[in-house]
This record gives C-alpha cells, structure tokens and sequence, in this order.
C-alpha cells in the first residue's frame, strides 16, 4: 500500500473519461455527473448521436452539467494529435476485452479511460494495435451481453480511482 507521501493528492489526479461517437444523451449526462462528482474532465469524441445541448443531457447530468469539465474532439485522430497520450495511459473498455478484467490493471493518476458507443462498442480505428489495452468488467450471467454504458462507466471509474480516494 502506498504511503500517503506517494499518493497523489486531489488535485494531483488527472483522470480523464473518453466517450468515442456516444448516442444516448443521459448515458453521457450519467457520465458526466460522475465525472463532476469526481473532479475528473470529460472528453467527447465526435460525431455524437445528439445534440450536446439537449435538454435530455442536462437531465441526466441534473444541474451539475454546467460544471463537467468538458472537451470535445472532431474525430479519434483529432484526439490523438491533441493530446498524444502514452500507452500506458491509455485503457480501452469492451465485452470480452483481451487485456483482462478491470480489476487488473494498475491505473496511472493520469489515466484515459475510454468507453465506444451503446450499439457497437469502439470503432476498429481506435481498437487496433491495441487488444492489450482493452479491458472488460466481469459478468457471471450468461443471460447478459453487455451492461448499460453509464453502469458500466461508473463502476470502471470507480474501480479506476480506488487507490486515490480516501
């Protein structure tokens, strides 16, 4: 366990959530209270399936969505330019991902947490070269294929920040 000199302080963290072409506006509402409650940004990539001012998004995000850190990218390749993330930084979510169970990796504080959209999951552009990096959350019900993306957001995120929050 680390001691509290080498735990990274609030502040210190520099999580990032990462929406690729997301379409249910209360799914990212969800995601973006979460983000709020954990002082983490949001980034979506485009194109998304609605309009970001929709009433439906501020519902779900209630009046928190005014302070979800937010940014937004054209396209994956946009993102990557910006931002040029390590590999090391960065963690893909799917059902069946290769890289193992959530429960695995150690998540640096400067994570990209990334998460596809609710009918396809995440595009083949961002997915390939990168099976080692992609992640699932455990299921034991064979009668269920996937869990709702804000859900499963939440529990990756929380999961993610465990050994930051006191």
């Amino acid at each position: 366990m680390p001691d509290e000199m080498s735990r990274p302080q609030p502040g210190q963290v520099d999580m990032k959530v990462v929406l690729v072409h997301p379409e249910i506006p209360g799914n990212t509402g969800t995601i973006g209270r979460t983000c709020v409650a954990l002082d983490l940004e949001l980034i979506l990539i485009h194109p998304l399936g609605f309009d970001i001012s929709e009433k439906s998004v501020r519902r779900a995000g209630l009046d928190y969505w005014k302070h979800v850190r937010l940014s937004e990218y054209d396209s994956w390749t946009a993102f990557l330019e910006a931002r040029a993330p390590r590999e090391d930084q960065v963690f893909l979510f799917e059902n069946g991902g290769e890289g193992g169970s959530v429960y695995e990796p150690d998540y640096p504080s400067d994570a990209y947490l990334i998460f596809g959209k609710e009918t396809k999951g995440l595009p083949s552009e961002v997915l390939n070269g990168r099976a080692h990096r992609t992640f699932h959350l455990p299921m034991r019900s064979p009668h269920i294929r996937s869990l709702n993306l804000s859900n499963a957001a939440t529990a990756v995120i929380y999961q993610a920040m465990r050994s930051f929050l006191v």
